[in-house]
This record gives structure tokens, sequence and C-alpha cells, in this order.
């Protein structure tokens, strides 16, 4: 199956500001990756040396075992979809998405075939004769993927093409997304900074910070099993507790911690307990101290599919969670009640500033 990229110690350097640093990754045929990081992270910088718009300093990439970095764009045969879409606005839908064709001297009956399937698959084939500028934000994101697949591309890339959309459409168009790729199998790099996001659409996920990928692995991966603090809070809701450890393990204000992972005294930095809002216990037994955090309430906050629960630490750190809507406001906290919360063992996950 065509579609593997081996990419190779990519470095790009602006001035002083190194984009990025000895970036070596491998992607699989068919695989959808997302790279994942905050503004001026690499993340597009390295979306745009796979497209050919940025030459590296040095590196190597290649798509199935032949080297990609000398060749001009144009010849790279790649799709993209950008985030402003940069479809032609005098052209019809129709046009637009055959355009690839054109430029590749394919013209009659074949083109004619391959925009309607191309517009088929993204549900967009009766409105082929549309001019651009009459559609709607989602409609143009679908012309916009169309063109980038109705010649086949090996790759597909991807630089956060749903970011103009609003909350609910941008929802909708992830799960579409979703099932183009199983249903063509294209590799797809994608590029956002919506965790949410990435962690919906991908096989694995790319986390980019400072010009290196400090985390790979799977969504499941990368939510449960961050490598280090940046890339737990960059994921999730999240918030964190000092920890202190002990040749005995960890404690958390005195208390002993059973972690899902042993860390012992000297591992390594000074360790953080991660905090999801929606793994904190609600109920527990009293006697029980591990894992047990006491605080007191300081806000609950109704937000129709769920009741954000705010808690205050003696030492002023503030932790949320969530509770579903089933309890319909009973056995909530009031404000400056005292409230006791538990971790489970296996979502009682340390991390240290770095890995």
């Amino acid at each position: 199956m065509p579609g593997r990229v081996e990419i190779r110690n990519i470095k790009k350097a602006y001035g002083s500001f190194l984009a990025l640093d000895d970036v070596s990754l491998d992607i699989a045929p068919g695989e959808f990756l997302t790279l994942l990081g905050p503004s001026g992270s690499g993340k597009t910088t390295l979306l745009n040396v796979l497209a050919g718009f940025v030459r590296p300093d040095s590196g190597s990439i290649t798509i199935d075992g032949a080297e990609f970095l000398l060749l001009p764009p144009h010849k790279r045969n790649l799709g993209m979809v950008f985030q402003n879409y940069a479809l032609f606005p005098h052209m019809s839908v129709r046009r637009n998405v055959g355009y690839p064709l054109r430029l590749r001297g394919v013209s009659g009956a074949e083109l004619d075939r391959r925009v309607e399937e191309a517009l088929g698959l993204v549900q967009m084939a009766h409105l082929a004769d549309r001019g651009v500028n009459a559609l709607s934000g989602g409609q143009r994101q679908r012309v916009a993927l169309a063109r980038a697949i109705v010649f086949e591309p090996s790759i597909l890339l991807m630089d956060e093409p749903l970011s103009a959309l609003d909350k609910k459409l941008r929802e909708h168009m992830q799960l579409e997304l979703k099932r183009l790729h199983d249903r063509l199998g294209t590799t797809t790099v994608y590029v956002t900074h919506d965790q949410r996001e990435a962690l919906t659409l991908s096989d694995r996920i790319a986390v980019v910070n400072g010009g290196k990928i400090v985390q790979l692995g799977t969504p499941d991966e990368i939510y449960d099993r961050p490598k280090n603090k940046f890339v737990a809070d960059f994921i999730g809701e999240t918030r964190f507790l000092p920890v202190e450890t002990s040749t005995s393990g960890a404690l958390l204000y005195g208390r002993p911690l059973r972690t899902r992972d042993d860390w012992k005294d000297g591992d390594s930095d000074k360790p953080w307990l991660v905090i999801r809002p929606e793994r904190l216990r609600w109920k527990g037994d009293e006697t029980e101290t591990a894992n047990r955090i006491e605080a007191e309430a300081t806000d609950v906050i109704y937000q129709g599919d769920s009741y954000l629960i705010t808690v205050r630490m003696p030492d002023g750190i503030e932790l949320d969670l969530r509770r579903g809507p089933d309890l319909g406001g009973k056995d909530l906290p009031e404000r400056g009640q005292p409230i006791q919360l538990w971790l489970d063992r296996e979502h009682t996950i340390l991390v240290a500033d770095k890995s």
C-alpha cells in the first residue's frame, strides 16, 4: 500500500530561532497522524516541509522509499487542504474540484467522472454548478477536501481545516473526516492545536513543542500516559498537585499515593499528580486514606451536560471535577462545604516537568 513516510533528522532555523530541531518520524501507509501543539511549536513548519513550501536546512524525507526534498510541490503527488480553503472565487464548485485534474492533463469524460465521484464522497454533488462564494463555511470546507482528493494523492496534508467553523459544525465535520479517511485509507497528516479534535480523528498523535516531538502515541496513550507535565497539561482539562517522594513511595499532603506506576525518591524531578475532572471519584470509603483528597467546595456550575464543581485545596490550589446531570442537583456540595474525593489507582498518574 503506498503512502509510507520516513522523516529523518529535519532541522529548520529562522535566524536564531530553531523551528524544527532534529525531527524524525515514521508514518505508516493509510495512517491518520495528527501534529498537535501550541502556536509556534513547529507543527505547521513540519507540514510545510512535507508539502515542499519550506526547504529544511538539513535532513531527509522519503515517500515510499523515494527522496522527496528535492521535488517541487507540484510534483509531490500530495493533496493539501488549507486553513482558508484557498478556493478560486471565480470558479464553480465543479471547476474548482476539477482544477488539479486539468493541471495533470485529464479531460473529457474521465475528468467529469472523477469530479462527480469526489463531490459524491463529500456530499456536494448537488451543488456542483454553484459558485463557491454562495457556499457556507462547511460547504467550502467540503469542496476544498474534494479538490484535495480528486487526483488520488498518495498523501493528504491538512492545515487546521476546521478552525474557521463554529463548534457544532466543527464537531460534525470531524466525524465526516474520520468516515472519509476510513473509506479512502489515504495517508493523512493533520495539523491542529485543538486537543479534542486530535483525540477524535487520529490513529496516532505527535505532540510538538519547541521544534521537537515530545511524545508520539495513540490517543489513549497520549491522554492516559503523558510523558511529562507539558503533554499532560496540553491534553484535556488538567490541573496538577505537587507530590513529595520518599523511599516508601509518593505522598500527597502527607498521605500515601497508590500510583499506577511506581515512583521512588530520586527517580526524576519533583513529580506532579495529574488531575482530570472526570477521573475524580465522588464517593469512597471514608476510612480509606490512600488517594484521598480533602478540599473545600468553592463553586458549583450547571453546564447542561454536567455540573462543574470547583474545589480548593488547603494550600490554595483549585481543582475542577465533573458530575453528570443525573444527580439532578441532589447531593451536590454547597460553597464552603468540606468535600472528600478519591482517585482510583489506575488514574493516579505522576509526571515530571521533563522526561
